[in-house]
């Protein structure tokens, strides 16, 4: 049998602390009661898109798409961050059960920030040259030059 292939995304840090973050999410949705399966699917839906769109973001080759799907994931990881603070707030889970899952969001939180930072277009850069600071980029543009006030000059 040959050996088994990886995807590109599969590689990425972020993604394996994701599908960490998306097991300790499944174990502390089975440990919610009945009457709480909503939340149960919320937050495994949450916690299943971070994965989803790391994945996605991952597969685009356009930085400002990849970076967009970077944000998403890490809107969804701040959603599944309020679930889990929902969930201990209600006293819902075990505190053992939410830590480890706290950890994980921290990280995955801060790992998605820099990645969709580091995609991000430089529209505008600023740049220190002899005391001054000059604009460049797309964004930037020549300098105005004004016509003499002809009403100054008389």
């Amino acid at each position: 049998m040959p050996p088994l292939r990886h995807f590109d995304f599969e590689k990425l840090y972020v993604f394996q602390r994701s599908l960490d973050l998306a097991v300790e999410i499944d174990r502390i949705a089975d440990a919610l009661p009945p009457r709480r399966a909503y939340l149960a699917d919320q937050i495994r839906r949450a916690a299943s898109s971070v994965t989803l769109n790391i994945g996605e973001g991952a597969g685009e080759f356009a930085r400002r798409e990849k970076g967009r799907f970077y944000r998403y994931a890490r809107r969804s990881a701040t959603e599944t961050a309020a679930a889990v603070v929902l969930i201990e707030k209600l006293k819902l889970a075990e505190p053992h059960l939410t830590e480890l899952a706290r950890e994980h969001l921290f990280h995955v939180i801060s790992m998605l920030t820099a990645l969709a930072n580091a995609q991000a277009p430089r529209l505008q850069r600023q740049v220190k040259e002899k005391g001054k600071v000059k604009v460049k980029g797309p964004s930037a543009s020549p300098p105005v030059q004004r016509p003499p006030d002809s009403a100054k000059t008389a």
